[in-house]
């Protein structure tokens, strides 16, 4: 476990150096030496790549800016095992999709030499780095580090730099109705609606109502709560049988205390009230003689 999280910082520090962190000058200069152009055709996409839907409008937009001023951020690749010329693609997926609908014909690249495991963990850690993940893409990024590697949430808290009740919270959407998660992935609800519907009596009725109606979180949260409020209501109590309330009344009237009778489905409850140490000590006093 040791060893996992210290090579999860390593590979923080690492991935700060590959998406743009050039204060270091040892790291800018590995950087430099590993950076090169290729072919686009070179080049693959991850089909373990969390980022799943690329929105048409917003890929638009970044291909207009790629076609003006080029691909600014080098992809991060590795190399195909027993193939030539071939890079799979570990995290810039969308920027490689741009270059395409750009025209380009070679585009920039970091060359890494990392294992599935490491690869995924990049993958994910650059796409929630730059807010590129919808919720439930994270959380199923997160369920397959854990499912396929192993992890547990506090390892892999540090190793995407998150905090625990993050990842705990963010696994939790995918406990959601399908119908909900489709919300989530169209981008009509945000994790913090979702979060808010996960202890719903109703989550799909009340993931209807947030997108129909515009509610905000809070508007969410509050409603969830509403309905939990009302199901926490205490139940109309079943009337005793006559038998059960002579009972009560001849027992009372011959101890002298209120006493009640509480029938279960095998056996029950025998209850003497008092009023004060006097009646409790009068109480033991007649249990004893009678015992």
């Amino acid at each position: 476990m040791a060893k996992k999280a210290a090579e999860g910082k390593r590979l923080g520090r690492g991935l700060a150096a590959l998406i743009g962190d050039m204060d270091n000058e040892v790291e800018a200069v590995e950087r430099a030496r590993s950076q090169r152009r290729i072919p686009i055709e070179f080049l693959r996409p991850n089909p373990r790549n969390p980022r799943q839907d690329f929105v048409e409008a917003d890929l638009e937009d970044l291909t207009r800016s790629v076609k003006e001023k080029g691909i600014m951020q080098p992809i991060l690749v590795r190399e195909v095992k027993d193939q030539t010329d071939a890079y799979e693609i570990i995290a810039g997926e969308r920027r490689w999709r741009a270059a395409q609908g750009a025209g380009l014909h070679e585009v920039p690249v970091l060359i890494h030499d990392v294992d599935d495991k490491e690869a995924l963990e990049l993958a994910i850690i650059e796409n929630v780095q730059r807010a590129d993940l919808n919720a439930l893409e994270e959380a199923l990024g997160y369920d397959q580090l854990i499912q396929q590697f192993d992890y547990t949430q506090a390892e892999l808290a540090e190793v995407i730099g998150k905090s625990r009740s993050h990842v705990a919270n963010t696994l939790r959407l995918l406990k959601l109705p399908d119908s909900v998660k489709e919300y989530l992935k169209s981008g009509q609800l945000t994790a913090g609606h979702a979060r808010a519907l996960i202890t719903a009596e109703n989550p799909e009725e009340l993931a209807r109502r947030v997108v129909e109606d515009g509610m905000t979180v809070r508007d969410a949260e509050k409603a969830g709560q509403e309905k939990q409020a009302e199901q926490a209501e205490p139940r109309v109590k079943k009337e005793k049988d006559a038998n059960t309330v002579a009972l009560e009344k001849r027992l009372t009237d011959h101890l002298g205390w209120n006493v009640r009778v509480m029938p279960k489905k095998k056996g029950g409850e025998l209850k003497i009230q008092y009023k004060s140490l006097e009646q409790l000590d009068a109480i033991i006093a007649l249990l004893e003689r009678t015992g």
